[in-house]
């Protein structure tokens, strides 16, 4: 089970590229800020409709959440803006290592300390050398 779940976040991955390169190009058409709105915009619709069928009728409200949850609707769009601005001009393999190195390296920092309430996993050697790793490839993708 844990195989397909990854292999579902290997696909989500490939998804994001996908969507960095599209940003650019729409950024450099209609402007940045439009670009990411209209992502926004048919991602919500889509959420929409989709919260239509398949969303529990009985969830607690969405306005009864800490609000600290509610931080990702202002970390998303500025993701979504420093891809549409950078993917232009460094490339997309470029903008996504550099993705996952602040990915990892918070993920790491944020799991450690069991932040937002999410299970402490310790940062050990492994976790260290495998985000070096992607600094190293980081490092390696900028020479090229």
């Amino acid at each position: 089970m844990q195989i397909l779940l990854v292999l579902i976040v290997i696909l989500g991955g490939m998804g994001l590229s996908v969507e960095a390169g599209l940003l650019g190009p729409l950024g450099s058409q209609v402007g940045e800020l439009w670009a990411t709105l209209s992502i926004f915009g048919v991602g919500a619709a889509l959420t929409f409709f989709l919260m239509l069928f398949f969303s529990p009728r009985d969830s607690p409200s969405l306005f009864s959440q800490p609000p600290l949850l509610l931080v990702g609707g202002i970390l998303g769009p500025i993701y979504v803006v420093i891809l549409t601005v950078v993917t232009p001009v460094i490339g997309i393999a470029m903008t996504m290592i550099g993705i996952l190195a602040g990915q990892v390296s918070k993920s790491l920092i944020i799991d450690h300390y069991g932040l937002f309430g999410t299970t402490e996993r310790k940062i050990d050697n492994k976790r260290i050398i495998a985000l070096f790793f992607i600094i190293a490839a980081l490092f390696f993708m900028a020479q090229g």
